[in-house]
Order: C-alpha cells, then sequence, then structure tokens
C-alpha cells in the first residue's frame, strides 16, 4: 500500500465509543498516548462519529485534513469509512490487517456503482476497529505497519521526522440512528427511497441518491437495508453483524439475519416479508396505515425467489430438512 504522495503527515482519528464502559475508554486514551510519540504522525480524538452531525466541530477538523487518515472506533471498518464519506471526509480504503476486516475491493462489472461515475480523493483511509483486541500494542504495531515504519518500509516511501502532536475535540452528543451508504457498492437504483415513507432518501444535485433527513429515520428500523438489491444500505449500530456493516462473503450480502436461524423472531425468513413487518410496525407508532407488501416488493420478492441458490440457501434447506 502506497501512502498518497502528497500527505506530508498522517492522521491517527481516535472515535470514542457511544458507552461510558471504563476499560474502552482506557484504550482509547492509551492508543492515542502511544501513537502521539510515533514521528509523522498528528493524533486527533473526537466523539463518536456516527452521532455527530456533519456540521461539528470534530468533523470541520476531519475536513481539513489533506492527508492519509487512519481511524481508530468502535463501528465496522466498512461502516465507519462510509460514515466519514457521508460527511465530506472522503479517500480510498487502504489495507488494514489486524483484525483481517479489509474493505473489499469490487471487480469490474457491466454494472456502474456511484464510486465508478464519482471518484472519491485517491487519498488512503485505513479504518482500524477498537473491538479487534483489547492491547494497545496491537493497534500501535498495525500504525506502525500502515506507516511503514519499524524497519517496514511501504514502496520506499518515507514520513518526515517531525514531533507528533495530540488534539482532542469535545463535543455533546446524543445516539443517532439513520443509514449510511456504501457508495462502492450502490448503483443508484433508488429502490431505498421508494421504499421508505419517512422522508430519510433524497437525491442530490447530479440525481445521486443521498440520506438527506438522517434523522427521520425510525430507531431501531433497519427495513431499507433488506430490500437494497446490492446491500449497500449500512445501519452501524444494529446488533446482526452484516447490518452494521462486517465484511460479507462474495456479493451475496445478507439474505437473512443468522441470528433468525437460533431462535430470532421472523416469519418465513424473506427479507423482504421482513423488511415489510418492520415498516409496518414503525407505520403503526407513527399513527399510519400499514400497507405490507406493495407491488414493488412483491416484484422484488420474486426475483428473488428465482435466482439460483447459493451457500447460505442450501444452509438453511439442510437446517430445515433436520427438524431443529
Amino acid at each position: 500500500m502506497i501512502l498518497a504522495e502528497k500527505s506530508a503527515t498522517c492522521t491517527l482519528v481516535v472515535s470514542k465509543g457511544q458507552s461510558r464502559n471504563p476499560a474502552k475508554r482506557a484504550l482509547e486514551q492509551a492508543v492515542a498516548d502511544a501513537a502521539g510519540s510515533i514521528p509523522g504522525l498528528e493524533v486527533v480524538v473526537v466523539p463518536h462519529l456516527y452521532d455527530l452531525p456533519k456540521t461539528s466541530e470534530s468533523f470541520q477538523r476531519l475536513q481539513a485534513i489533506e492527508g492519509d487518515i487512519v481511524l481508530a472506533s468502535w463501528i465496522f471498518p466498512r461502516a465507519a469509512h462510509w460514515v466519514l464519506d457521508r460527511n465530506g471526509v472522503g479517500g480510498t480504503p487502504g489495507e488494514v490487517l489486524l483484525g483481517q476486516e479489509e474493505l473489499e475491493t469490487r471487480q469490474p462489472t457491466d454494472i456502474d456503482r456511484v464510486t465508478d461515475i464519482y471518484p472519491r480523493p485517491e487519498r488512503s483511509i485505513f479504518c482500524i476497529d477498537l473491538k479487534a483486541s483489547e492491547t494497545t500494542s496491537d493497534f500501535v504495531g498495525e500504525v506502525h505497519r500502515i506507516l511503514g515504519i519499524d524497519g517496514k518500509p511501504i514502496d520506499n516511501h518515507s514520513l518526515p521526522i517531525v514531533g507528533g502532536a495530540i488534539e482532542s475535540i469535545e463535543e455533546t452528543t446524543q445516539r443517532r440512528w439513520y443509514p449510511v451508504i456504501d457508495f462502492s457498492r450502490c448503483t443508484n437504483c433508488m429502490e431505498c427511497i421508494d421504499f421508505c415513507l419517512f422522508g430519510v432518501y433524497g437525491v442530490d444535485g447530479v440525481e445521486s441518491i443521498l440520506v438527506e433527513q438522517p434523522d427521520n429515520c425510525r430507531k431501531g428500523c433497519p427495513a431499507c437495508s433488506r430490500v437494497c438489491p446490492e446491500n449497500a444500505i449500512i445501519f452501524p449500530q444494529h446488533k446482526a453483524p452484516a447490518i452494521a456493516g462486517a465484511q460479507t462473503e462474495g456479493d451475496e450480502g445478507f439474505k437473512i439475519d443468522l441470528s433468525q436461524l437460533f431462535g430470532a423472531p421472523t416469519t418465513d425468513g424473506d427479507p423482504i416479508a421482513t423488511a415489510a413487518r418492520e415498516r409496518d410496525e414503525q407505520l403503526l407508532l407513527a399513527g399510519r396505515d400499514a400497507i405490507g407488501i406493495d407491488d414493488q416488493l412483491k416484484k422484488r420478492q420474486a426475483g428473488l425467489a428465482a435466482q439460483p441458490k447459493d451457500d447460505l440457501d442450501r444452509l438453511v434447506d439442510s437446517l430445515d430438512d433436520m427438524d431443529l
């Protein structure tokens, strides 16, 4: 991996978690303190990125960073990357080995993704999951590897030997719930804007989908993520890893939450039926009428049923046959 040549320094961003767990706070501080002594590395500590509005002091600071970024946060790396992107901090995914949660590089297809049409800046963003270890040295070692120091140069790229600095930004936040779009998967099909009835989605000046009114989203509802044909919609705080942004095998994404196989409530394991039920629950809570599976969802349901079975389908079928 080559660090962006325009970068004079690299910045480590430590994003605090939502909980007040003292062990988590101690790990965040230890990582920041240790990284602060690395030559050529600036350190910025901010509140939980997902909870911050785009106009926050933290994001204004991060938007001003011109070089490469290493982000350490408590959400999955894929989710973290696209939270930064939606808040004006763009870049291309850098390889992270700790936790082996490297963001995927998709093979070329005949389907245009949003990032194919609107490429992100060439600088690298390396997202590290703070859940990957409880040991400070593991994170510092990964930062060393990314920077190519300690005798492991990366393509002969060298950083200037200057003193590091630690900057901490304190802001009041409140817990939020909204979708984040993975534009490396999104094809701009607009199914999410058609499905969501709460005004969360919109389009920008070039007719690309965006999360226009994030705080209109209904807390705890991930229904739109289930109907996205490309599994491009992430809810970073959802309890199911696939919906929260964990990497999935191949392009099949998540057809159902695997937790449903072990007792979670469901109707028939059909993600479309599950999405319709979740949407109806939120409509009723908002004092509106439930609409069930409408014509659009029926077409999506039929399309999913017509697809060839994959390994996940066969696993579900074999469990059904066992009559567990």
